[in-house]
């Protein structure tokens, strides 16, 4: 039976539960109206806890959040078509992120409704015969907002107009922010607890609230407050107030129960676990697999459910459309057909190494010669990047379907499935000759003797040509032999939380002084172990039985330290989302991802340009979103105290 997560809860729309034979499916019906005294019901308990899940798709996948979390970092940069939204979070002189720029925005707009929700829910929800297991998803969820809000802008507000973390039936025009040390100790921590102590081993239904996600977000949350009150940097928050813990334990403490956390979710994973070959985790066929813990769901099978258009994405919410993005316009690759006369070899289909193409991000070159230099032994990078463009001309609708054979580089045949245009995994022996401008395929790629495909090296990224991130690409069922719909937002779930974090937060934490009978070195080749091991060669397209787990574990350094812990974790969750919250937390944002070295932004620009960010210690934080403060009423002197301060 299929097992779906839908729709966001707002007022005119709600969700309901089924609990009869559907037991696996969240299931919604939608309602003209939606008022506060609905929480005193079972029903509209219900509603709201499957409101929780739907939420998640209004930030994650959505993109100019995820380019909050990603341009600006050593993982990406802006494309040669970005607008304002990706060249601001930049920092590297074209733009500049205030109050009215940053995406980040997307975090405030919509967490605090969900936040509203579980306060409802945790008040009304035993009156009204909900079982506590139940209520204890609200609680996590609750943690789960004011996570992302206390690392996005610091304090926040724990009263929405009705006490601190109350729910609240009436609108509010004030707001007061509380410090972080009592976002944490008030809310985040308390919430947590309790929903480790009352949620399930298993998830009742496919993809909701376990024990061990609330571990993995604990954990974390400890982590990041451990670092908040070590401070290493100097690095200010706001509002403004002593880098002390309210219950008097030190940053040492926090990471020692951040390990212990993790460790307790590595030993007691329920029905959660490490899949056998990193290719698998993210392959679109494997969706929902073991080691997903928590995503924002879609699916293909029915708009209804999907939350949005299955043939057309606008670029809005709660579409999935963050994978577009760092898609360069592949299309514009050209091979010769028999006339001698240009045509399109690559066409844009709902493929996961295709998809729509926005050219919005773009990974700098050091993500391919520093961070993922190990491309032989080391599965990861074949199983993140599309880096093989392959003829797909064949395909119906192409109008191409009859044509056998193309000529492509050195003037050699090609036929549908080969290589086209291909990202060379080092610098060639042999030097590339590249084209002035597009050249003959389109794209600038250059040739090298006797291969028919034109190639690309590592030094010759630039922001308009560039490898995809296969990771997130469409995957769809329903393409029936042609191109597809690649034009609709993806009907993939978008990851949020997997089990393989564990490791890394344990990790991290013992880097931090946690002790335990398991070391850093040791949780980390848990994961390049797996990494090591590979059963099919994503871009060659071919079978692939090797396992290089020892090579890899004996070339982890005997100790390890965060900058090391930091570029697995790039590795291991490239483009997922992470990037900018883990170099905010270990404050390593400006000494990783300063500067870094991309290509032009015209076909033919190979040329590295060295680039410089103006990373201030006061970007740590993001500003409150404008619309927060032109809707509040309060002074003008108000309003700018309630900001962060740069902004």
């Amino acid at each position: 039976m299929k097992r779906y997560i839908f729709k966001k809860l707002i007022i005119g729309s709600a969700a309901l539960f089924c609990f009869t034979g559907c037991s696996d499916i969240l299931e919604e019906k939608p309602h003209d109206f939606y008022e506060p005294g609905y929480f005193k019901t079972e029903q509209g308990v219900i509603q709201g806890l499957t409101s929780h899940y739907a939420h998640l798709r209004w930030i994650y996948g959505q993109a100019y959040y995820y380019n909050s979390v990603q341009t600006g970092t050593d993982e990406n940069t802006y494309g040669q078509q970005a607008d304002g939204n990706f060249k601001d979070h930049d920092l590297s002189g074209v733009g500049v992120i205030n109050a009215a720029s940053s995406r980040a925005d997307v975090v405030w707009n919509n967490s605090y409704n969900d936040i509203n929700t579980a306060s409802g829910i945790i008040e009304n929800g035993a009156a009204v015969g909900i079982a506590s297991s139940l209520i204890a998803e609200s609680k996590f969820f609750r943690a789960f907002d004011y996570f992302l809000l206390v690392q996005n802008f610091g304090g926040v507000p724990l009263d929405l107009g009705a006490g601190e973390l109350k729910f609240n039936s009436r609108p509010s025009r004030s707001s007061k922010r509380n410090t972080v040390p009592e976002v944490y100790t008030k809310a985040i921590f308390p919430d947590l607890k309790a929903a480790v102590n009352e949620l399930p081993d298993a998830p009742r239904l496919t993809g909701t609230a376990t024990k061990t996600l609330a571990r993995l977000i604990l954990s974390k949350a400890y982590l990041t407050y451990g670092w908040w009150l070590e401070n290493p940097n100097n690095i200010p928050t706001y509002p403004d107030t002593p880098r002390t813990d309210p219950d008097g334990h030190n940053a040492q403490w926090y990471f020692q129960q951040a390990y212990d956390i993790a460790l307790d979710g590595i030993n007691n994973p329920g029905s959660y676990g490490l899949l056998p070959y990193y290719y698998d985790v993210n392959l679109g066929s494997n969706d929902r697999n073991k080691e997903i813990m928590l995503y924002a769901d879609h699916t293909e099978e029915s708009e209804y459910y999907n939350g949005a258009s299955l043939t057309y994405g606008s670029g809005g919410s709660p579409d999935n459309f963050a994978g577009w993005m760092g898609t360069f316009n592949y299309t514009a690759i050209r091979s010769k057909n028999a006339s001698g006369a240009a045509v399109s070899t690559v066409q844009r289909a709902a493929d996961q190494f295709l998809g729509r193409p926005w050219v919005r991000m773009v990974p700098p070159i050091e993500v391919f010669t520093k961070t993922f230099a190990e491309k032989t032994n080391d599965s990861r990078y074949d199983g993140t990047f599309a880096a093989v463009y392959r003829g797909n001309w064949n395909l119906l609708g192409t109008g191409l379907t009859d044509v056998a054979t193309l000529y492509n580089a050195n003037g050699l045949p090609v036929k549908p499935g080969d290589a086209i245009v291909t990202f060379l995994n080092d610098e060639p022996a042999t030097p590339i000759t590249y084209p002035a401008g597009a050249g003959d395929n389109g794209v600038g790629a250059g040739v090298l003797p006797g291969r028919s495909d034109y190639v690309i090296s590592p030094m010759g990224i630039s922001r308009i040509v560039y490898p995809g991130l296969w990771k997130l690409g469409p995957y769809r069922t329903d393409n029936a032999g042609g191109l597809g719909q690649p034009n609709a937002g993806s009907t993939r779930p978008y990851p949020v939380a997997k089990f393989s974090e564990l490791y890394f937060v344990a990790a991290e934490a013992a880097v931090k002084g946690a002790a335990g009978a398991t070391s850093a070195r040791d949780l980390i080749n848990v994961i390049r172990a797996r990494a090591g091991k590979w059963r099919w060669d994503n871009n060659g397209k071919v079978a692939k039985t090797a396992d290089n787990s020892t090579f890899l574990t004996s070339t982890t350094p005997a100790v390890i330290d965060i900058n090391y812990i930091l570029a697995e974790r790039s590795r291991e969750y490239y483009g997922e989302g992470y990037r900018w919250y883990d170099l905010v937390r270990t404050q390593k944002w400006n000494e990783l991802a300063g500067q870094y070295s991309i290509g032009g932004s015209n076909y033919g620009q190979h040329t590295p340009e060295v680039v410089t960010r103006d990373i201030k210690p006061y970007h740590y934080l993001r500003p409150i979103p404008q619309g927060q403060l032109d809707g509040m009423e309060m002074s003008t002197a108000e309003k700018a105290a309630y900001q962060n301060p740069g902004y």
